[in-house]
């Protein structure tokens, strides 16, 4: 009788065990990874799409957000999401997705939308669908939000108001081939470097200057070698909310929905804070006395030098459809 008590009783643990195994097997960890801490829009905008994840899928889901790079830097992130590990979900700048599509850095190239009202009105209208079309083939990641908004300018160890002063500056460029291209047509010395390695190479010579949005310039520091911020305003940031296709495919569907409804609002959430924030943080780093904000008077001059750069660009890559659209939107 006792070894049939016995016997009942451990197969009664067997059940339980069984019950509690396959529940846990149903609760989906997705993982995430940011360059920056807490404070970052990028951060901010992905911590919305976890919360926005969970209320619409309303089932238990588990996120893990990997910040101040634990796992590298976003062009890792891409690499990793394209193969569907370690990373499901990041915000990457284009420009890091080059090897896998010519045209996905050419949404985030300089001198590309006149202001934010502009830049607004072309994610609003799908314009850059056939990027993210191209990305998600050629990538296996999809596009599913986009973030940004920071308007990017020059800081640099010297001030510069005009195109003469800003001839012959070693400037740290984005690895996109357009930056380069564009950044020379204007006269400066550009070279590609690695983000973190930028305030090293200031410090030590090898470059003057690099390009960032207010939101990088404080995260990194580059006021303390580079206090001169040339405010050339040549870019207005898209940082796309990005999701593994491998991930997704192993996902139900009423998750998938979940996800792609949420990717999009999270990216404007993100690009709401990044853009109200911008003027803000510069503001008190130069109440501060930590950098000093340099009217560019060339802005103009600037961009119809680079014009010609960006339609030859635009066609080399098949987006001058893309670019036209974006031109044609007032």
């Amino acid at each position: 009788m006792e070894r049939r008590n016995l016997l009942s009783g451990v197969a009664a643990l067997a059940v339980a065990f069984g019950i509690a195994g396959a529940a846990s097997a149903q609760t989906i960890t997705l993982n995430g990874a940011s360059q920056f801490n807490d404070d970052h829009a990028f951060t901010k905008a992905m911590v919305k799409f976890e919360e926005l994840v969970k209320q619409y899928y309303g089932k238990p889901i588990n996120f893990v957000l990997h910040k101040n790079s634990q796992l590298g830097l976003e062009k890792q992130y891409f690499e990793y999401m394209a193969q569907g590990k370690a990373v499901d979900y990041a915000i990457v700048s284009p420009a890091h997705m080059s090897t896998f599509s010519k045209a996905a850095p050419f949404i985030d190239a300089p001198f590309l939308f006149r202001d934010l009202a502009h830049w607004n009105k072309v994610l609003d209208a799908d314009v850059l669908k056939p990027v993210a079309d191209e990305v998600a083939q050629k990538a296996d990641v999809m596009l599913i939000g986009y973030a940004g908004g920071g308007t990017r300018n020059i800081f640099s160890t010297k001030p510069a108001t005009s195109l003469a002063e800003l001839k012959g500056l070693k400037v740290r460029v984005q690895g996109a081939p357009i930056w380069s291209k564009t950044f020379a047509a204007v006269g400066m010395a550009p070279t590609v470097i690695a983000y973190n390695e930028v305030y090293n190479a200031i410090q030590n010579g090898v470059i003057q200057a690099g390009e960032n949005e207010a939101a990088g310039v404080e995260q990194m520091k580059f006021f303390e070698v580079a206090p001169q911020l040339n405010m050339t305003q040549h870019a207005i940031t898209i940082r796309p909310l990005c999701f593994s296709v491998k991930t997704f495919k192993k996902l139900p569907a009423d998750l998938q929905a979940a996800i792609m409804k949420a990717g999009k609002e999270a990216g404007a959430y993100g690009r709401q804070i990044e853009s109200s924030e911008d003027a803000a943080k510069l503001e008190a780093l130069e109440k501060a006395g930590k950098l000093k904000r340099v009217a560019f008077k060339d802005g103009e001059a600037m961009k119809k030098l680079v014009d010609p750069v960006m339609a030859a660009y635009a066609k080399e890559i098949e987006a001058d459809q893309i670019l036209a659209k974006i031109n044609a939107i007032k």
